[in-house]
């Protein structure tokens, strides 16, 4: 136990000495004050008046002070004689303090200043009053005195009896032991606060036996602090399961409290325990050891091969040299020692494991334990050890825990264990190899695999040691051997106690034989009994005879079927020595019996009596599969994994779990070797996958079949992440919910943390505030309670008080809530009600939340008729709150609907009676509006039987939620008319007998999540629906995919069929015709495929009788349908016939045939393709086009790969309409494909022609030329045939001189000439292609008609100018040399219009005409140019111009005139 105070414990300050020792101290030294102040001032009076001073309490002491004289209360003289008397100090108890204050202290400090007061006043006064006073009236005031003393000493010890000190107490439980039941293995830990004055002292009883821990080191642990007591309890097993009860005793009296502790263990475990430690001496008396295991290992996973160590750090303090600890290691509570296998090492201060070579024997829970003379300490871990892999792909894993069992002088049983993976395929069996120690050759001890994990091993030298080791095989391969078994020596097991002794290193056990003498026949063997039957072998164990003789015992064993007389000897060469005997090689099935005889050297004795009948065959069956498998989350690395154990399982090795990530279909083992409980911890896992589980149970006769697959679940930590759970927050939200003159009802509200446990109850604190100060805090309540209400009792009228609330789990008492605020208890006399109280708000959603409330405790005048509900956001301002009804609601909950998304909300609650609405309720606090992340709802079903059920799943469970179900938001809990059932993270409620009385909302809240709940609510109309579907789902049909339908395939063969949605393998059909049920045969051949529902019946042929009506009856369980189609009339002979055609269809595609018939197509380029696709086609075939029965030779190579044939018509015309035909044929046949190109088809082509043609043109262009305005379209093709038709303003254009059209080379025009404002429209050029054509359009208008109509205009006038200009037509030469004297006589031709001007030039000068230049220009076209006697300077350049209105033009030529003597040059003309 820690040293500091419990939580639970400073919460109350009486559970504290120290605080009550302040408060004595802080009295007891005003009391001292007081009194020593009184009796300094008395002392020194000069009348010496002597007061008695008042007994104090000692500081440390209860009692008053010892051994003075009887107090008195009278003041003397110093004749003592009696002058007054002292008002003695009364000291109370804390109850019957007298209120002038609210603390011990000030009420000190008033009744010591009273005392110096009155001490004052009787010291001062009275000693001068009796100066005067006669001795008469002083005995008589004496006398007075003596009287009212006596009778105040009379008071004073009535009160005193009355109040004892309220320190003196018998001890009280203030929290009592709580009852645990724990599994087998796991600690408890009782505890309890006692209070008690003087200190009590605790003792534990168990069954009322007193508890002393150092009887049994470990087990117990008593601790006590600060008046905590605890009792722990470690490793509980069964025994410990009692009553235990704590005593608490002082001198005040003595009070029990009774706990009880219920251990319970896993179905199908077994006793395995640590064992006691060994007891140490004492060798430090007074010295107490405390151990701490640090530095721990942690899960471990290893591979079988490998090394793994283990490791702990010990700290021992205080730390003594010459004490060591001491170390043991354990797996699954079984000492290890050391070994070759294990290896331990302890260096002063850690502790080590090594497992040298891991095999899956060494999987288990490893406990490391440290023991001291004070007890010890354990730490444990689990360690997982893999499969190696495998030599062989796909073989299994080896075998494990090999042992041998019942050895004798030549024989010995070997069993092992099943291994967990067969890595996809069944075991085959084991083969058991042995080796003689001290030698390294294995033998193989069986020929054949054998199923059995156990097996007679015979043949064995008597004497020898072995080992043993076994092999799994299946039908990849052989797995690796397993570990080999401990050695075994082959002798008597009488003779191995007495004699055995091991040699030095063959492994022989040295084996002395008795002298041999004369003996006797040896007698029957007696007690023969078959102790192990398999298919493969028989076992015998018998007893030896009582007289032996004086030799060595053998035995012959012989056998006999059932029925028969006729023994057989089965060991006829070697008798055996063992009384034990394995028979091989029996009939599997067949019954034998079985009788053995001694032998010795005397002789052979009587033979035993015989077996009872034996059938070989396994006796041990396989053990069923386990139940239901159920995962719960434990850490976020693993999974604990509870199974229901296997029925009627004998012999049961334990069980192999397996698991997988949801969805993957892929298993792995969870563990190696199995595990005998039904409950395990799944390490290794990842955090936030899914995991499904199953697990199959292991015995020598093999492993069972799987279980049922557990559903997937979230690896994640449970609860307090894996941590214990621990208490609760404090409630808060006080308020006073009804008051009267002596108590009020308080409510509050839940904490926002509820520490991890369902809360068990809440505990009440009350203190009264005087004049704002509050005083001491006291339980209202001392049992818990589990309502969020209470009413506090026994307050006081018209008195001011604060409470607060503490919360209860399982981990223990919460702190305490804030103080609330300051409430007067008072009658309520308002007439209208309190507030609602315990606001709750559930099913939150983006648009939508519930709000449930409690009715007010106080109802006033009268009783409560309806609510009102408030909201606001949460941000908002007071006056911001609105009504959500504005119709009181006499529901205690409401649907509040149309919210924000994402927005927090307020909300409250008033409810009203016939006097009005009363206050509103405490807000609740603020919540969002939001739909979280895989919110679901409550979904209704109905199944197969017809059963309505509501359902909801959560995701988000944790280990300690519930759903809880209720109807119009009251829990429901009479199961009469509905049935809740819970797997896993589903839960349904069933409605028993559904009828209107179950119509209502229907919720389902799922504790320990954050909030996650749902409704349904349930509508007559609702229920009307469900119940018809249910009396569907109860009368079921079996629901059609299809109905029955026929379908041709290949060879014309009929196929009738239809699809269910749903059938089950036991579902059966019957196929009708006309009423006639039909079967399986030549004529008929039937399928069913129950997977997919698909039903089948097939015809190879329609015949003129198949007519009629067909019908499939389907009938499945209680569930049934049919379907029928007729096939009567035209529907049959056009079924019949189309049989027929596929028929042929397949008998011509045997060869060479057609796959796509004969066919054309256009190109763009408008060329006619003709094309077909062949199939079937081989190297020899060969394909030959006709046309009009005429051969033609195409152009191209038939490529049989693509199996496209094409012949192609470029320019195509009438001369090309025909009939075209094509010809495929080899040695397998001919096919023919002809294609009719005459007459309408040819059109059909054609106009396909001039489609392509008329897509291809361009849009309709405007140009101008000298004549008009022309429109022009070009096309990719042009064909004689095509016709087109120009539109002018949508009506067919009237060619004339003005308008014409025409075609020059792919263009298309139309020309207007002199075109006029007349011309202005739309025009279009249609192309005609026997379908809907094609039309071009161009708008000739607005600016494209003046543009082009100035462009026209331009282009005639640049062509008039150009036709009129003067010009030069021609007869001038570019040179003319003439001879000197000689005429020169030029002409040319001068057109024009207007007549031209002429104009002569030489050397760019005017001539004018002269006798020697003769210039003529006759009839406007001939002008002359003559020299009529030339001479050398008439050389030169001559040029004649023309000239006219339109233009100038010119003409150039050259004179060169020579003397005789010079040789003359050539004329040219041009």
């Amino acid at each position: 136990m820690s040293s500091s105070i419990p939580f639970y414990q400073k919460q109350h300050r009486h559970y504290d000495r120290g605080y009550r020792s302040r408060e004595t101290k802080s009295a007891i030294s005003q009391y001292k004050q007081t009194s020593s102040s009184y009796s300094a001032h008395s002392s020194s009076s000069s009348k010496g008046v002597r007061a008695a001073s008042f007994t104090a309490l000692d500081e440390g002491k209860l009692s008053p002070v010892p051994k003075r004289a009887k107090p008195t209360y009278l003041a003397m003289d110093k004749e003592n004689q009696i002058i007054g008397y002292v008002v003695p100090i009364f000291r109370g108890s804390e109850e019957y303090a007298s209120g002038l204050s609210n603390t011990e202290e000030a009420r000190v400090k008033e009744s010591a200043g009273y005392l110096a007061r009155r001490d004052l006043f009787s010291s001062n006064v009275e000693m001068e009053r009796m100066e005067h006073k006669s001795r008469r009236t002083v005995m008589r005031e004496s006398a007075e005195r003596i009287s009212l003393s006596k009778r105040i000493h009379e008071n004073e010890e009535y009160h005193k009896r009355l109040n004892q000190d309220s320190l003196m107490h018998p001890p009280e439980f203030v929290i009592k032991p709580r009852s645990h039941t724990v599994w087998e293995k796991q600690c408890v830990r009782l505890h309890c606060t006692v209070t008690g004055w003087p200190e009590p002292r605790v003792v534990w009883y168990k069954n009322n036996v007193s508890i002393d821990p150092m009887s049994s080191p470990g087990k117990y642990k008593l601790a006590s602090s600060y008046n905590v007591h605890s009792l722990e309890i470690n490793r509980c097993d069964f025994d410990d399961t009692a009553q235990y009860r704590v005593s608490a005793m002082n001198s005040k009296g003595e009070l029990s409290a009774f706990a009880s502790v219920v251990v319970k263990r896993f179905k199908g475990e077994i006793d395995e325990y640590l064992p006691s430690p060994t007891p140490h001496p004492c060798l430090e008396y007074g010295v107490t050891f405390e151990t701490h295991i640090v530095d721990t290992f942690d899960v471990s996973f290893g591979r079988e091969g490998e090394t793994l160590s283990l490791g702990c750090t010990v700290i021992i303090s205080p730390s003594l040299h010459r004490f060591q600890p001491e170390i043991e290691w354990f797996r699954d509570d079984k000492l290890l020692v050391p070994s070759k296998w294990a290896q331990m090492h302890w260096s002063g201060d850690r502790a080590t494991l090594t497992l040298t070579h891991l095999n899956k024997e060494d999987e288990g829970l490893y406990t490391l334990r440290v023991t001291t003379k004070s007890g010890y300490e354990t730490y444990s871990a689990y360690v997982f050890v893999r499969d190696s892999d495998a030599e062989i792909e796909g073989a299994p894993g080896a075998p494990l825990d090999v042992c041998c069992q019942e050895a004798n002088k030549d024989y010995v049983i070997v069993t092992w264990k099943p291994p967990a993976m067969d890595r996809g395929s069944s075991i085959l069996g084991y083969f058991v190899d042995r080796c003689e120690v001290g030698t390294t050759h294995w033998a193989q001890c069986n020929d054949t695999p054998i199923k059995f994990a156990r097996f007679p091993v015979t043949g064995l030298i008597e004497g020898r040691s072995y080992i043993f080791r076994v092999r799994a095989v299946n039908k990849c391969g052989m797995s690796h051997p397993s570990r080999v078994s401990e050695p075994v020596a082959a002798m008597d097991p009488a003779d191995r106690a007495r004699k055995g002794t091991s040699a030095p290193w063959t492994g022989q056990i040295i084996v002395t034989e008795e002298e041999p003498v004369e003996g006797e026949v040896p007698g029957k063997p007696h007690d023969l009994t078959v102790t192990e039957a398999t298919r493969n072998y028989v076992v015998l164990s018998w007893k030896p005879p009582g007289e032996r003789g004086h030799e060595g015992v053998m035995y012959y064993v012989e056998k006999c079927v059932s029925g028969t007389d006729s023994w057989q000897r089965v060991n006829t060469e070697i008798p055996v020595k063992s009384p034990r005997f394995a028979l091989f090689d029996l009939a599997e099935g067949k019954s034998y019996c079985f009788r053995v005889r001694c032998c010795n050297a005397a002789g052979v004795g009587e033979p035993s009596e015989p077996t009872e009948a034996t059938v070989v065959g396994d006796k041990l069956d396989i053990p069923s599969a386990p139940g239901r498998v159920v995962p719960t989350r434990n850490t976020d690395t693993s999974v604990v994994v509870s199974w229901e154990t296997s029925r009627d399982a004998k012999e049961l090795l334990g069980y192999y779990i397996e698991t997988s990530i949801a969805g993957s279909n892929t298993w792995e083992p969870c563990n190696n070797k199995p595990v005998k409980c039904s409950r395990f911890i799944c390490h290794g896992l990842m955090t936030g996958e899914s995991y499904m589980f199953r697990v199959r149970a292991v015995n020598a006769a093999g492993i069972s079949e799987y279980s049922q697959e557990s559903e997937a679940i979230e690896v994640k930590a449970a609860i307090g992440g894996g941590i214990p759970h621990a208490s609760p927050a404090p409630p808060y939200g006080i308020s006073v919910l009804e008051s009267v003159r002596d108590s009020m009802v308080l409510g509050w509200k839940q904490p926002t943390f509820i520490g991890g446990a369902d809360i068990t109850g809440y505990f009440v604190d009350y203190r009264e505030v005087v004049d704002g100060v509050p005083g001491k805090w006291h339980e209202a309540n001392i049992k818990a309670i589990s309502e969020r209400a209470y009413r506090v009792s026994d307050l006081k009228e018209n008195k001011f008080y604060q409470f607060q609330v503490r919360a209860a789990n399982m981990a223990g008492v919460g702190i305490p809530s804030r103080p609330s605020e300051t409430f007067k208890c008072e009658e309520w006399t308002i007439a209208v009600p309190g507030p609602p109280y315990d606001l709750k708000v559930i099913e939150v959603r983006k648009d939508s939340l519930v709000l449930l409330w409690k009715p007010p405790v106080y109802q006033g005048r009268d009783p409560v008729n309806g609510y009102y509900i408030d909201i606001k956001e949460t941000e908002a301002e007071f006056e911001a709150w609105r009504g959500v009804n504005e119709k009181a609601t006499s529901k205690t909950y409401m649907k509040i609907k149309d919210l924000k998304d994402g927005e927090s909300y307020v909300l409250r609650v008033r409810a009203q009676n016939k006097a009005g609405v009363g206050k509103a309720s405490d807000v609740t606090d603020s919540v969002m509006a939001v739909t979280k992340p895989g919110t679901n709802e409550v979904v209704v079903e109905v199944d197969d039987d017809g059963v309505i059920s509501l359902n909801f799943e959560c995701a988000d469970l944790t280990p300690d939620s519930k759903f809880i179900w209720s109807k119009n938001y009251e829990e429901i809990t009479d199961t009469t008319r509905i049935t809740m059932e819970t797997k896993g993270s589903k839960s349904k409620a069933i409605f028993n007998m559904p009828s209107e009385e179950d119509v209502g909302i229907y919720s389902c809240l799922v504790t320990h999540t954050d909030g996650v709940s749902a409704s349904y609510t349930l509508t007559e109309e609702g229920l009307k629906e469900l119940l018809k579907i249910s009396h569907d789902h109860k009368f079921p049909i079996i629901p059609l995919k299809s109905e029955l339908a026929v379908e041709l395939q290949e060879k014309g063969r009929v196929r009738f069929w239809l699809q269910a949605e749903k059938i089950s393998a036991n579902g059966k059909v019957d196929f009708v015709f006309n009423d006639n049920i039909i079967s399986q045969g030549d004529k008929y051949k039937m399928n069913f495929d129950k997977n997919t529902g698909i039903i089948e019946m097939f015809m190879e042929t329609l015949a003129k009788e198949d007519e009629g009506t067909y019908t499939f009856q389907l009938q499945d369980g209680k569930a049934t349908n049919q379907s029928s189609l007729v096939l009567i009339g035209d529907v049959f002979k056009q079924l019949q016939k189309e049989s027929e055609f596929q028929r042929k269809e397949w008998i011509r595609k045997q060869g060479p045939h057609f796959v796509e018939y004969l066919s054309y197509e256009v190109t763009p380029d408008c060329i006619v393709r003709l094309k077909c696709k062949v199939g079937n086609m081989k190297k020899d075939s060969v394909a030959l086009w006709y046309k009009d029965g005429r051969e033609v030779k195409a152009n191209e190579k038939l490529d049989f790969a693509e199996g496209v044939l094409t012949l192609e018509i470029a320019q195509i015309s009438k001369k090309d309409a025909g009939v075209y035909e094509v010809i495929v044929k080899d040695d397998r046949g001919k096919d023919t494909s002809t294609l009719n190109l005459t007459d309408q088809a040819f059109k059909n082509l054609m106009n396909e022609v001039f489609s392509v043609i008329a897509n291809s043109s361009t849009p309709l262009k405007i140009t101008s030329t000298e004549e008009g305005i022309r429109l022009y379209t070009f096309v990719n093709y042009y064909n004689d045939e095509l016709f087109v038709t120009w539109h002018f303003k949508d009506a067919p254009i009237a060619f004339s001189d003005r308008i014409k059209s025409g075609v020059v080379g792919e263009q298309l025009w139309l020309q207007i000439s002199e075109p006029t404002e007349k011309d202005k429209g739309k025009y279009a050029i249609e192309f005609f292609d026997g379908k809907g054509g094609l039309r071009r359009t161009v708008e000739l208008a607005g600016q494209a008609f003046d543009d082009a109509y100035a462009e026209f205009q331009r282009l005639k006038a640049a062509a008039i100018a150009e036709r009129n200009r003067a010009r030069v037509a021609g007869g001038l030469p570019d040179v003319v040399t003439i001879q000197e004297g000689k005429a020169l006589n030029l002409t040319c031709n001068i057109t024009g219009d207007p007549v031209p001007e002429v104009t002569w030039l030489k050397n760019e000068r005017e001539m004018v005409s002269d006798d020697h230049y003769i210039l003529k220009f006759e009839s406007g076209k001939f002008a002359s140019f003559t020299i009529t006697k030339v001479n050398t300077s008439d050389s030169g350049k001559y040029s004649i111009l023309v000239k006219n209105k339109y233009g100038t033009e010119s003409g150039d030529f050259t004179v060169s005139v020579f003397i005789p003597d010079d040789v003359p040059a050539p004329t040219r003309k041009k």
